[in-house]
């Protein structure tokens, strides 16, 4: 897919998020038969309702779009960020949660929450600075920490310089741009500096954290404007989000030392250091900082969550069908929206091991 072509430019995702906003929670408030306001007896089975990361909305939305067109349910999204999604998924305001920060083994337990991953990304750092172009600044995890700490103020501050021989930079101020919502991006990027900048990051991995210095943005779409809005900025936003708002990226260097450009194929390397056989039941994995010289050191894994105790079968085969045909027939659209497909091994174990924990009074619902 061209550029020019695709539907996810960054306004766009903005508006569709905003719009999708007052649809959900319409659909959440009046679909089913029931008013106890559970997540499982909310919609029909011909809805899909769902919120959280706004990581994978392009791909999610894209999806849903395909499979409606295939005669399969209608799928209501909403990109509220990681936090959002855990939250309305365990309050039952939705079907299912979608989460870049996975959930430990303790925390699924104690929400009764079936989780899987549905698509790899990488997060890369993007900066708007005159007379920069794409992937020509070279940044390493110490210097992007000490950037986040405020402990590196201007673009000509020695420690960049000293990467970027040849590079003519300016005599000016770093405004740094972060996530201001609960986001599973931001989990992603600071797992990344605590694990690639031990000693350096002081400020923690979570979905939400002090941050030391900088202005916030809320979503991926978020950053992304302010990050094309303020010159001299520095961000972190979804691969996806970066190309199709046309942003200047960066490379990194690797854990194995190597400087390397954001790319499918960069990421598709550190998808492949998963082990997700040993991640069951949970499926908990982080991807960050993995070796090998072609691998970019930013990846993760977007999650759903869905609840266990299911009161609709149809409602809850409905959900569950959705995923399966995204697994089974998405890939082509998610690397046009440069995302990692799921490999169809993983999706193996996600049928065998995770959703047969889905039940309606005990019987599974994927059978």
């Amino acid at each position: 897919m061209k550029k020019s072509d695709s539907p996810w430019r960054v306004p766009l995702v903005a508006a569709i998020a905003l719009a999708m906003t007052a649809m959900v929670l319409g659909v959440a408030a009046c679909g089913g038969s029931s008013s106890s306001g559970d997540a499982n007896a909310a919609p029909a089975a011909d809805t899909i309702v769902g919120a959280g990361a706004t990581f994978p909305y392009p791909v999610y939305t894209k999806w849903g779009s395909e499979y409606a067109a295939t005669g399969g349910a209608k799928l209501n999204y909403q990109g509220i960020g990681s936090g959002g999604g855990i939250s309305a998924v365990t309050a039952g305001t939705v079907q299912f949660g979608a989460s870049d920060a996975p959930l430990e083994q303790s925390e699924l337990d104690s929400a009764n929450l079936a989780q899987f991953p549905m698509i790899v990304g990488g997060v890369v750092p993007v900066v708007n600075l005159e007379g920069i172009s794409k992937d020509q600044l070279m940044l390493t995890a110490d210097v992007l920490a000490k950037i986040y700490n405020g402990d590196v103020t201007t673009w000509n501050d020695q420690a960049i310089v000293s990467l970027n021989s040849g590079v003519k930079l300016p005599d000016t101020k770093i405004n740094v741009v972060h996530r201001s919502d609960g986001s599973g991006t931001t989990w992603i990027f600071t797992h990344y500096l605590e694990a690639a900048a031990p000693g350096v990051w002081t400020a923690g991995a979570d979905k939400e954290v002090n941050w030391p210095t900088g202005v916030g943005g809320k979503g991926n779409e978020g950053v992304a404007s302010s990050v094309k809005q303020i010159n001299g900025s520095i961000g972190y936003v979804e691969y996806a989000y970066a190309e199709q708002a046309d942003l200047t990226t960066v490379q990194l260097q690797n854990k194995d030392g190597k400087y390397v450009k954001a790319s499918l194929d960069t990421f598709q390397n550190a998808a492949g250091q998963a082990d997700w056989q040993s991640s069951l039941p949970s499926m908990y994995l982080i991807l960050v900082d993995q070796p090998g010289a072609d691998t970019w050191p930013i990846a993760g894994a977007s999650f759903i969550l869905v609840p266990k105790d299911q009161q609709d079968a149809a409602a809850a085969k409905s959900i569950l069908s959705f995923f399966d045909w995204a697994y089974q027939n998405g890939a082509e659209t998610a690397k046009s929206l440069d995302y990692v497909p799921i490999p169809d091994s993983v999706y193996s174990l996600v049928e065998s091991d995770v959703w047969k924990t889905i039940t309606v009074s005990g019987t599974p619902v994927w059978q």
